[in-house]
This record gives C-alpha cells, sequence and structure tokens, in this order.
C-alpha cells in the first residue's frame, strides 16, 4: 500500500459513512486489502489497476461518489475515522510483525 496520507484518511472516511454501522470494520478491512492488492498490481504493470486504483485509499474510494465532508462534529462522521485509523494502526502492526519489525 502506498503511503497513507491525511486525504486518504479523510475519503476512506467519507466512504464508511455511506454504509451500515454495522458493515464498516468489514468494509474498511476489505479497502486495505484491495489498496494493497492495487499497489502490487501497480508495482508489477506500471499502471492502476482497473477497478482499485493505484494503491492508495483515496483512488480506491474515489471510483464511487463520495459525500462532502462533514464537519468533526459530526458523530458518526468521527466513529467512521476513529475506524480508519484504528485499522491503519492496526494494519501496520500486523506486517510489521510478519516482516519482524516493531
Amino acid at each position: 500500500m502506498r503511503p497513507v496520507l491525511h486525504g486518504d484518511a479523510v475519503a476512506a472516511a467519507r466512504a464508511l459513512c455511506l454504509m451500515p454501522e454495522a458493515a464498516r470494520p468489514t468494509a474498511m478491512a476489505r479497502m486495505l486489502i484491495r489498496t494493497e492488492a492495487a499497489d502490487a498490481y501497480r508495482k508489477r504493470f506500471g499502471r492502476a489497476h482497473p477497478r482499485w486504483g493505484n494503491g492508495s485509499l483515496m483512488s480506491l474510494v474515489q471510483r464511487d461518489p463520495l459525500p462532502p465532508e462533514p464537519a468533526l462534529d459530526v458523530p458518526g462522521y468521527c466513529r467512521c475515522l476513529a475506524l480508519v485509523f484504528a485499522a491503519l494502526a492496526d494494519w501496520r502492526a500486523q506486517k510489521a510483525a510478519l516482516s519482524g519489525r516493531r
């Protein structure tokens, strides 16, 4: 997966806001898997994956229209952002553990 920037986290949270709350953790996990696969595709073939983008979260989720970014005083949006950050932290920790890093 490409380095995750602020815009990637915001775009992923905006996409999650469109889903029922119960579906969000699975959707976020699926986003990470697809983003990693898209990045591997980009590295191998020198172009973006036709469905999953260039290996960034933003390119994956912006394939469909996203709602405008809500203010941070919207509880549901805050929960979506928190889910994105928690999933990213867990993802990176898993990758580090598999490679023997901390």
